[in-house]
């Protein structure tokens, strides 16, 4: 008989572990959510920023359970508010978004469920706050003493620095003065340094718990290569080697229409998703990718946040990324069930500069607030000129994508430069024509500069009217190597760095990968 001594005491519950499988099914929390959680119940303020995939959703999620209240959640996208109500739905949560596309009938009854405390979770748009009858609601319900918490997903946007700065979200700063004893959370999955410090002072938080993760998944290979000039074969070899679902993207609602017929015309049921679509429209493709076995779809950037599909084993880039933060979250849409997943980019150096000029265009179409705030456009031109040097350059993919958010890893031996590095050859010959040419002429557009050396005799097995495209390419990389700058109104006029002008009185060996 064993003595008394010898018996091990079982472990008391835990409650929170309790009310995780519960209500999710989970035995255990992911790294970074129960300090978060935690926090949010002790009445903290917390800023989180964890990798898609890593569970942000529940760090709200669960303290509205728990607490037996509401949390009112900021969320930039309908289809992204209706995704989550609808899978907490699925899970028996009371859960409702308000949006302007409900008619009066509804907005009605959710707003009497919101005041007989019937609901956990509300999702509301970050203009919808800006309204006083909102903003009356929310009085109310903190006088009932039911708000547990007010968190802001994709709070990447508020800040200049972010990759998606949204005016709307800019506003939220007064989330502090409306809900002046209520935790906030501000949420993200990828936030350089500055971009963090920028949501602590913007959103007022105070002494905030911060929490980091790494945004690096050992799951993903990345890979990023020229697109052909038709590149229907190679996106049909990706389609081949997919598992699961598969995620393409393209820059414009013309582009993604035109691909899902092609794919469709080639055998693939591929279907397409754009904000131009009616609602119908998207609610169907929405279901499809959600309930099909194995779906294509082909969508425009912004379809995908929060959306829980966690077998994606495909995320196909059609154009370059406009920023690395940005191909972060994208591409880390893929491989959310921890199996492994491919990520490919078809670029070609001409995105540069169309997306270039999207960007000044955009700025030019929002008036006054681009006028006021010309820093945004500089900081997004950098960003696209960031994402090319990921693009081009020959080191891991991984690793530069991450330096872009602050981060600093090794190689990840997956991605395609660690598994097949590139071959380089010497430019200085080349180098040293684009930088003289700036020596004299400063201030010189890429097009122009491109089109003037490429007046020049031709380098043997130059294909005819590449000559253009090689130079234009070559001044690019010589933007990246620091040897020039280049203006940040899109106008993409050239000058000289003092690097350039050390390199044109002394070359050096500047071996790239072409």
């Amino acid at each position: 008989m064993a003595r008394a001594g010898n018996q091990t005491a079982a472990a008391p519950p835990d409650p929170l572990e309790e009310a995780l499988q519960a209500h999710f099914g989970w035995s255990s929390f992911r790294p970074g959510q129960r300090p978060v959680v935690e926090a949010m119940l002790q009445g903290r303020d917390c800023l989180a920023v964890l990798p898609t995939g890593g569970g942000k959703s529940l760090c709200y999620q669960l303290p509205a359970l728990v607490r037996q209240g509401l949390v009112l959640v900021i969320s930039p996208l309908v289809a992204l508010m209706q995704d989550q109500v609808l899978h907490l739905q699925r899970r028996g949560i009371p859960a409702a978004s308000l949006h302007r596309g409900l008619d009066p009938a509804s907005r009605r009854q959710l707003l009497e469920r919101v005041r007989q405390n019937r609901l956990r979770l509300l999702y509301i748009a970050p203009e919808r706050l800006q309204l006083e009858a909102t903003r009356r609601l929310l009085e109310e319900i903190q006088d009932q003493g039911q708000l547990v918490a007010v968190a802001v997903d994709e709070a990447h946007c508020i800040s200049a620095w972010g990759h998606d700065f949204r005016p709307d979200y800019r506003r939220l700063g007064e989330l502090r003065r409306l809900c002046p004893g209520v935790p906030l959370v501000a949420l993200s999955a990828t936030a350089a340094p500055r971009v963090r410090a920028d949501l602590i002072r913007l959103l007022e938080l105070r002494r905030p718990l911060i929490q980091v993760r790494s945004a690096r998944r050992d799951n993903l290979s990345y890979a990023m290569r020229r697109r052909p000039q038709d590149p229907l074969p190679e996106v049909l070899a990706a389609l081949e080697r997919a598992r699961g679902a598969v995620l393409i993207y393209a820059r414009t609602r013309r582009s993604v229409e035109a691909w899902a017929r092609r794919l469709s015309e080639a055998g693939i049921a591929a279907i397409a998703y754009h904000a131009g679509m009616d609602p119908e429209s998207r609610s169907l493709a929405l279901a499809h990718f959600q309930e099909h076995p194995a779906p294509v779809l082909v969508a425009t950037v912004a379809f995908g946040m929060g959306v829980d599909r966690p077998d994606v084993g495909l995320v196909l880039h059609l154009d370059l990324p406009a920023s690395a933060e940005g191909y972060l979250q994208e591409s880390g849409r893929a491989g959310r069930d921890g199996l492994p997943a491919d990520c490919l980019v078809l670029f070609d150096p001409e995105d540069r500069t169309s997306l270039g000029w999207a960007i000044r265009l955009g700025g030019q179409q929002a008036g006054e607030a681009a006028a006021a705030d010309p820093l945004r456009l500089e900081l997004a031109q950098q960003q696209l000129r960031r994402m090319e040097g990921v693009a081009e350059g020959p080191g891991c993919r991984e690793q530069a994508l991450l330096l872009a958010v602050g981060e600093l890893v090794p190689p990840c031996g997956r991605c395609d430069r660690c598994t097949s590095r590139p071959a380089l050859q010497d430019w200085s010959e080349q180098a040293a024509q684009v930088l003289g040419l700036l020596e004299q002429r400063s201030g010189v557009d890429l097009r122009s500069l491109a089109d003037e050396l490429a007046a020049g005799p031709s380098e043997p097995g130059v294909e005819p009217g590449g000559e253009g495209d090689r130079w234009r390419w070559l001044a690019r990389r010589l933007v990246q190597e620091e040897l020039l700058s280049e203006s940040d109104d899109g106008s993409q006029r050239l000058w000289l760095r003092p690097a350039g002008r050390r390199f044109l009185r002394q070359p050096w060996p500047l071996r790239l990968a072409a």
